[in-house]
């Protein structure tokens, strides 16, 4: 994933909080707690606490978070003439909103039924016969309540739009308010600490801080997101009010998502660090691993370098093999990080590196949910 900035000023770049971002992920993270165990806590006891009548519209509407996180929850990054800027609160993110023109409300609603032409500039539903068409095919095969729901805002975007506002504001007053109350002190300390950064040391300083899966460019024209999927947007744009913004979010790990729709502002929306978690694996680092471990020979000889250190040619006869071969699979695991080695006298002992093995699972998940 892409972002070029090439003749962006630094003042353009701005570090923001968002309520209705947050919101946005807090309602993720309650519909699909097995991303987030360390949230199991909060949201096992908020969805006990949930009225009956809310929780079921909360059903309904859950394609707009679960599958997808719809840009709905980022509004200040689509309005037209906008100044990129988010609300101090969570009504003025939803007055936002409000001024969010239909178009792209729905486009951004519907995102879950055209994810694979999200960065292609796709005509609205709302106008164009054939993507309504699609809305509707796609709508089909994630069940009917996406169907009535998809049908409803292609007739009639208005009343949507007001029942997606109540649904937020009611979230608002049964759970949220308190929660927002309770993680915007460091949100804000976050994006406080990164916008000083940025000033007194510059942009990579800021992005490094930002997560170890961004990276600036040496010539400084471009932040690369490491990331499985594929994206480019440009954030110089003067067509779509020339500007990055990047928010943190305490419910966001493990995933970091960019906006980068066509006309839109660019958004990075990151995690806050937490010194307990480890540093993301690159997605490039994660598949030569994977890839390592996939040969049944590299298989069994992990099975004896996970007992004890062994040397190469106590590895060629433990398999019958020779040692060129072994030094060969050795080698693979090794540029992979998964072995280690070190000397005893005249001999060379390879080993197992235990801890890079068992977070293999843990940075599999995260590399895809990133």
């Amino acid at each position: 994933m892409h972002i070029d900035i090439a003749g962006l000023p630094p003042e353009r770049i701005h570090f923001e909080i968002s309520p209705l971002a947050e919101l946005g992920l807090a309602l993720h993270a309650l519909s699909e707690p097995g991303h987030h165990p360390g949230l199991h806590g909060w949201a096992t006891a908020t969805s006990a606490a949930l009225e009956p009548d809310l929780a079921d519209r909360l059903h309904e509407a859950d394609f707009l978070w679960r599958n997808t996180f719809s840009d709905v929850f980022m509004p200040f990054a689509g309005v037209r003439g906008g100044d990129g800027r988010t609300g101090a609160s969570l009504a003025e993110d939803l007055d936002i909103l409000d001024r969010l023109d239909d178009e792209r409300f729905v486009t951004a609603a519907l995102e879950f039924t055209c994810a694979s032409l999200y960065g292609t500039g796709t005509p609205s539903p709302l106008g164009n016969a054939t993507m309504r068409a699609r809305a509707l095919d796609m709508a089909a095969a994630r069940g009917p309540k996406q169907v009535e729901f998809t049908q409803q805002l292609l007739a009639d975007p208005g009343s949507v739009r007001s029942w997606v506002r109540r649904l937020f504001e009611d979230c608002d007053q049964a759970f949220f308010a308190d929660t927002w109350q309770r993680v915007q002190v460091q949100l804000a300390a976050d994006a406080r600490h990164k916008t000083e950064l940025l000033r007194r040391k510059g942009l990579d300083e800021a992005v490094g801080a930002v997560s170890a899966a961004l990276s600036l460019d040496e010539d400084a024209s471009r932040i690369s997101v490491d990331k499985l999927t594929e994206g480019r947007t440009n954030a110089a744009d003067p067509a779509v009010g020339a500007g990055l913004t990047l928010i943190p979010t305490s419910f966001g790990w493990p995933h970091l998502m960019v906006l980068h729709a066509p006309g839109w502002r660019p958004v990075i929306h990151y995690p806050v660090h937490r010194p307990e978690l480890p540093s993301p694996a690159s997605v490039e680092l994660l598949q030569l691993r994977m890839e390592a471990l996939a040969h049944p020979m590299r298989m069994r000889l992990c099975r004896n370098l996970a007992r004890s250190p062994y040397t190469t040619g106590e590895l060629a006869d433990s398999h019958s093999i020779t040692a060129p071969e072994v030094s060969r699979h050795l080698a693979v695991l090794k540029k992979a990080g998964l072995v280690t080695t070190r000397r005893r006298g005249r001999y060379v002992l390879h080993s197992l590196d235990l801890t890079v093995v068992a977070r293999l699972g843990s940075d599999f998940l995260e590399g895809v949910l990133r």
